[in-house]
């Protein structure tokens, strides 16, 4: 499937029109639900195969952030080889207490695994919560950059953002 293809099937899989608010606060007519790009097996599989070369060839493990991080963090672990850890929006205060389950943060390269990045403010909190706990953090892989800043704000704290398409180009493949 080319990259052509690829934006034209998430766009008409997931494009929504009407009044949505983002996480972000923001109020858009259009959204893009990547639930259905999620839960479509065969989407979600070429999907993870296009997000592999975004990759940095240093990473240890890719941490998906919850929620929609951790199925396309699932999926690239199969594909690479490399441990998935599925991380939380807070630590739990119970059990184990763990950030991060599936296994050790503490001095690992992690590539964080997100679906939609906006402003970027839940990825720019996870990835410090993550360096909190010890993980090397310089690289945030995304399916969707809205473009509204996102990219920016990770900078900020020393985080690429590679975005396998942003808006833009979702919405020229299925225009």
């Amino acid at each position: 499937m080319s990259r052509r293809q690829l934006a034209r099937g998430i766009f008409e899989r997931t494009h929504l029109t009407g009044e949505f608010t983002l996480r972000s606060g923001v109020v858009s007519n259009e959204y893009f639900d990547k639930y259905l790009f999620e839960s479509d097996p065969a989407l979600l599989r070429t999907i993870a195969e296009a997000l592999v070369r975004l990759l940095p060839p240093d990473a240890e493990a890719v941490a998906g952030l919850e929620l929609g991080g951790v199925p396309i963090a699932t999926v690239l672990s199969q594909l690479t080889g490399l441990p998935a850890l599925f991380v939380r929006k807070q630590a739990k205060t119970y059990g184990t207490c763990r950030l991060a389950e599936g296994g050790d943060v503490d001095g690992r390269r992690l590539a964080v695994i997100e679906d939609v990045v906006t402003s970027g403010g839940q990825v720019v909190t996870s990835c410090g919560d993550l360096r909190d706990r010890g993980g090397i953090v310089t690289h945030a892989i995304c399916v969707i950059d809205r473009q509204a800043g996102g990219s920016e704000n990770l900078a900020q704290v020393g985080v690429e953002l590679r975005a396998l398409f942003t808006m833009d180009e979702l919405e020229r493949a299925g225009g």
